[in-house]
């Protein structure tokens, strides 16, 4: 049995609308000291906002916290996983993707949310990462002892 997204995302997912400024989601972030945050049109997860759209489309560009709003600066469109999903194609989705945080979605309702670093942290993935260094320790013992034998041939 393979391990699940469910099994490892934060479910307490802080969102902000899209009408939003960007100075509300920036004061959102820094209150609850997060990365992220999801954007919902009418409910609906749309779009993310990211400490990096912060400062390559805020920062960078310069534009008005103040007037701006998120809509125009969130990363879209949405990738998003879903709670069944196995954590390895998760993980190669977001690799794939070039993203570090995966809205998941059921039924089109935002229910969590996971990260690289979540995926890092989990006991679970630590034991499947173990397990996998350890088997290719093993391959790369034996056909290191392989090469060596057919050497002395």
């Amino acid at each position: 049995m393979s391990l699940k997204v469910e099994d490892v995302m934060v479910e307490e997912v802080i969102s902000v609308s899209e009408k939003a400024t960007v100075r509300e989601a920036a004061e959102l972030m820094n209150k609850h000291e997060i990365g992220c945050l999801v954007v919902t049109k009418n409910g609906k997860p749309v779009g993310i906002v990211t400490e990096t759209d912060m400062v390559k489309r805020v920062i960078l560009e310069p534009v008005d916290p103040e007037e701006t709003k998120v809509s125009e600066i969130m990363s879209k469109p949405l990738v998003v996983g879903s709670p069944q999903m196995d954590v390895d194609e998760a993980s190669k989705l977001m690799r794939r993707r070039k993203i570090k945080k995966l809205p998941i979605v059921n039924r089109g309702r935002l229910i969590g949310l996971v990260t690289t670093t979540d995926l890092v942290r989990s006991p679970e993935v630590m034991k499947m990462m173990i397990k996998a260094i350890k088997r290719n320790l093993i391959k790369e013992i034996i056909m290191s002892i392989q090469e060596k034998l057919e050497l002395e041939e």
